[in-house]
């Protein structure tokens, strides 16, 4: 395996409005070793809500 993969793992978020929609994302484990958290567009809520990382 990669240092790469390490540094930097593929993480699912979640939309928080129940619907169900996921963006697939990568982040930097050194910068944010919490559960990250992003306010991005939701299509089938229509408007932008809170994605938390799902594990």
């Amino acid at each position: 395996m990669s240092r790469g993969t390490d540094l930097r793992p593929i993480v699912r978020l979640t939309s928080t409005a129940g619907t169900g929609y996921t963006y697939v994302t990568r982040k930097n484990r050194r910068n944010d070793p919490d559960r990250l958290t992003l306010r991005k567009y939701d299509p089938i809520a229509d408007r932008h809500v809170e994605f938390k990382e799902s594990r």
